[in-house]
């Protein structure tokens, strides 16, 4: 019985150079991570209020992390 030949999968990139006729990335497109363009900003408040509750999910969560990076509560 003769096999089936296996037809040569395209990349993700050339499937959508077939469905949109352009090359990806698109021409004039960033690079996802080209840090020189990014700006941070920091326009919090100098103190963030908090509830009781949110600081018992985030000791849930991340108590351990929490221990390991500060040492464990006094």
């Amino acid at each position: 019985m003769p096999r089936a030949s296996r037809k040569h999968r395209l990349s993700a990139s050339d499937q959508l150079h077939q469905l949109l006729g352009e090359p990806w990335p698109f021409p004039g497109r960033p690079p996802k991570h080209d840090l020189a363009t990014w700006t941070v900003t920091d326009d919090w408040p100098e103190r963030v209020p908090v509830t009781d509750a949110e600081v018992d999910v985030f000791e849930a969560w991340f108590g351990d992390l929490f221990d390991e990076l500060f040492g464990p509560c006094r």
